[in-house]
C-alpha cells in the first residue's frame, strides 16, 4: 500500500456515458475524460452513485474502473466507488478495484439496510479488513437513508487508512462539526455542491464534484481562485454557480449532469432505468441556470 494520499482539487464523480444501445459508450467517455482534464481536474471517481453503478453488473462496473485507469496520468488521483447493498459485495468489488490498480475507495453505507452504528462499524472493518486499501467515507443519508454519525466517525478517526469523508447531507452545521472534531484527522471533503465554497472556508481542500462532468472549468476556477485568496472573486463565481448547482440538488441529479453535458457539446446519453428522462420544462429550466457556466 502506498501513503495515505492528501487529497486536493477537483475530482469529478464521473458519469458513465451510455450509447443508443444501451451499452458503455467509450468514445464518449475518452472525450469527456480529456475535457475534464483540459479544465484542470486533479483526479477521477468512478463507479459513485452519479455513474450509476447501481445500474451495472460487475462486468461493466469492472470495465469502467480498467478504461479510467488506463486513461490516467501520473499525479491524477483514482478513487473506485465500490458501493453494494452488502458487506460480501462491497468486498468483491474492492478487491476488483484494487486489483486493477485503486488504492483508494469511496463508500457510502450499504444502501437501503439502514444498519445501526455498530452494523456500520463492522461493515467498514470488515472491508478494511479483508482488502488493503484506503477509505474515503461517504455521507449522503438522503440517498443511502443511513448516517455516518459522529459514534462511527470516533471509532474510525484514528484508522491512518480512513483519510476522510466526502460529506453530501447538505447540512453545513455537520462539515464545520466534522472539521473541528477530525482535523488532522479525517480530510472533509465537499460533496454538497451548492454550497462548496462554505466547504473550502472550513478546510475542504478536495471536492469530489458530480456537477464538475459539465462545469469543469467553472468548478475548477472557484478551487484554484479560493486556494489564491482571492475570496471576493471566489464569492462571485459562487454566486454564479449557485443556481444550477441549486437545480441539481432539487432533484434529478444524474439527468440533469447527462443533459448539462450534451449542452457542453459532450452528449453522454440517457440515465438508466428506473431514471427517466427531464421534462421540456425541466430541461429549460437548467439549461437557463446552465447559461452563464456555459460562457464562462
Amino acid at each position: 500500500m502506498t501513503q495515505a494520499p492528501r487529497l486536493s482539487g477537483v475530482m469529478p464523480a464521473l458519469v458513465t456515458p451510455f450509447g443508443d444501445d444501451g451499452k458503455i459508450d467509450f468514445k464518449a467517455f475518452e472525450k469527456l475524460l480529456d475535457h475534464l482534464r483540459a479544465a484542470g481536474v486533479t483526479g477521477w471517481v468512478p463507479n459513485g452513485s452519479t455513474g450509476e453503478y447501481f445500474s451495472q453488473s460487475t462486468e461493466e462496473r469492472r470495465a469502467v474502473l480498467q478504461f479510467v485507469k488506463d486513461h490516467a496520468q501520473p499525479g491524477e488521483t483514482l478513487i473506485a466507488g465500490t458501493n453494494a447493498p452488502a458487506t460480501r459485495e462491497v468486498i468483491a468489488q474492492t478487491r476488483m478495484a484494487r486489483d486493477i490498480g485503486y488504492d483508494t475507495v469511496l463508500l457510502a453505507p450499504p444502501f437501503y439496510t439502514r444498519p445501526t452504528p455498530d452494523e456500520l462499524i463492522h461493515h467498514y472493518e470488515t472491508v478494511l479488513d479483508a482488502v488493503d486499501v484506503n477509505l474515503v467515507l461517504y455521507s449522503y443519508p438522503a440517498k443511502d437513508g443511513a448516517d455516518i454519525g459522529f459514534e462511527v466517525l470516533d471509532h474510525l478517526a484514528d484508522n491512518p487508512r480512513v483519510i476522510g469523508i466526502k460529506e453530501s447531507s447538505g447540512v453545513l452545521q455537520r462539515a464545520v462539526d466534522i472539521a473541528s472534531r477530525y482535523d488532522g484527522r479525517i480530510q472533509l471533503v465537499s460533496g454538497s455542491d451548492d454550497i462548496a465554497l462554505d466547504f473550502m472556508f472550513w478546510g475542504a481542500e478536495s471536492w469530489i464534484c458530480g456537477p464538475a462532468n459539465c462545469m469543469a472549468k467553472a468548478c475548477c476556477d472557484l478551487d484554484r481562485t479560493w486556494k489564491a485568496g482571492e475570496t471576493d472573486r471566489a464569492r462571485e463565481m459562487m454566486k454564479t454557480l449557485y443556481r444550477a448547482m441549486n437545480s441539481l440538488e432539487s432533484g434529478k441529479f444524474v439527468q440533469k449532469i447527462k443533459y448539462g453535458c450534451e449542452l457542453q457539446g459532450l452528449p453522454v446519453g440517457a440515465a438508466r432505468a428506473p431514471l427517466g428522462p427531464l421534462s421540456d420544462a425541466e430541461k429549460a429550466e437548467f439549461r437557463a441556470a446552465m447559461e452563464p457556466i456555459l460562457n464562462w
